[in-house]
């Protein structure tokens, strides 16, 4: 059986006729996408910005977002729960690859990179807050295992999450469009 967390909060304000400060939402995240094929596995995209400088005042489009690349000069916010990895590694396989199928087809992914199946690369900058369990950053040279608090800030690097913990890991990940330069 695999462990549950908590539904996901999010919490958004904004202003009122009167231009206070207000909570415009308390609600779960409107967009949990799962892989039928990978139990335990959901994200959560909870927000997006469009440009940078963003306009503060822009409307809620966080579910016309599809893929793992934030916009053009933009960014996304989602959260995602990892379950454990099971021990064969061919379902393993099966499960990433579907997982990259249905949800990130934009996303440059590499495959079985020094053995690990679930090898991706973004042209992004990324920040992946550890909210609660553990789970492995794996690069093509050298792996660290992240726990609760950690913060890993990816730059464009091929990776992989592996989480070998037993127990079910939420991320916090905030991608930031990015170039590469030389």
């Amino acid at each position: 059986m695999v462990q549950k967390l908590p539904p996901l909060r999010r919490v958004l304000t904004g202003h009122d006729a009167n231009g206070q400060s207000v909570i415009v939402s308390d609600a779960p995240s409107p967009s949990p996408l799962t892989v039928p094929t990978r139990p335990g596995y959901m994200v959560a995209n909870v927000w997006r910005t469009g440009a940078a400088p963003s306009d503060v005042n822009a409307p809620d489009d966080i579910l016309a977002h599809k893929g793992v690349l934030p916009p053009e000069r933009g960014t996304v916010i989602r959260v995602i729960d990892f379950p454990p990895e099971p021990e064969d590694p061919a379902e393993m396989k099966a499960m990433l690859d579907a997982t990259f199928r249905e949800i990130y087809p934009d996303a440059d992914h590499t495959g079985e990179t020094k053995g690990h199946s679930g090898m991706h690369r973004t042209l992004t900058v990324d920040y992946a807050i550890v909210l609660h369990g553990a789970i492995t950053a794996v690069m093509d040279e050298g792996e660290t295992v992240l726990t609760a608090g950690d913060i890993l800030i990816q730059r464009g690097t091929n990776h992989a999450w592996s989480n070998r913990s037993g127990e079910i890991c939420r991320i916090c990940f905030v991608l930031i469009d990015a170039s590469a330069s030389g």
